[in-house]
């Protein structure tokens, strides 16, 4: 019998602001980006992409976004976002997500994040809360370093097709399983499960849960 799971995205859903926003100064410690890449470069587009953005421009930044990860260890970003959990990214996190996380635990669900960020920078999040997994965008690795080359945009329709990815291996009931999510790119995110929640949604999301009857929360800022 397939088990129900509970999915929360992380940008403004776990946590109050963009993960790859929040990491860009440790990024440009790691030499990563210069100081002008926050200006000018793609990876901009990545820090700042609108709520509300088109799937084709969202893709496209994204995969700006990944080419600059090219020479770039993994380990080195494991340690990068180990580096900033404690001092940057933990007080970000808001506390109404993490009691829901303990109550879908009590029913027995195993809890995730799906974020559109890099999967190691999900992973290690999510890692950290406590999560049992997350999914994110891939970029391909050869010999431990990123060679830039986007292979899984976690974003949209293809944030849906993760999730039944990971359903389909761990055997869940994506009827009964449960998804947050802030934005209105994530309706295909959340229409994939039987118990979609608006969570801090943008103005867009909001209408739809109110003609659809979905649930609204909204966290404490």
């Amino acid at each position: 019998m397939a088990d129900a799971a509970a999915f929360f995205d992380l940008d403004r859903t776990v946590i109050r602001r963009s993960s790859v926003l929040a990491l860009a100064p440790s990024f440009r410690r790691y030499g990563l980006i210069s100081r002008l890449d926050l200006v000018k470069s793609a990876f901009w587009q990545v820090l700042f992409v609108l709520r509300g953005a088109s799937a084709e421009r969202v893709r496209a930044a994204a995969e700006d976004g990944m080419k600059i990860l090219q020479g770039f260890s993994v380990e080195d970003m494991r340690r990068l976002v180990g580096d900033a959990m404690e001092p940057v990214l933990r007080p970000l996190v808001y506390d109404e997500p993490l009691h829901l996380v303990r109550r879908h635990r009590e029913r027995g669900e195993k809890v995730y994040i799906v974020s559109a960020t890099l999967q190691e920078i999900v992973e290690h999040i999510a890692g950290d809360l406590g999560f049992d997994g997350a999914i994110g965008s891939t970029c391909e690795i050869v010999d431990g370093v990123y060679t830039g080359r986007s292979l899984r945009a976690a974003h949209g329709e293809g944030k849906a097709a993760a999730v039944l990815e990971l359903a389909t291996s761990e055997k869940l009931d994506l009827e009964a399983s449960t998804a947050y999510s802030d934005s209105y790119s994530d309706v295909p995110f959340l229409e994939a499960v039987g118990h979609p929640v608006a969570a801090n949604p943008d103005r867009k999301l909001r209408r739809i849960a109110a003609v659809r009857g979905w649930p609204v929360v909204d966290f404490a800022a």
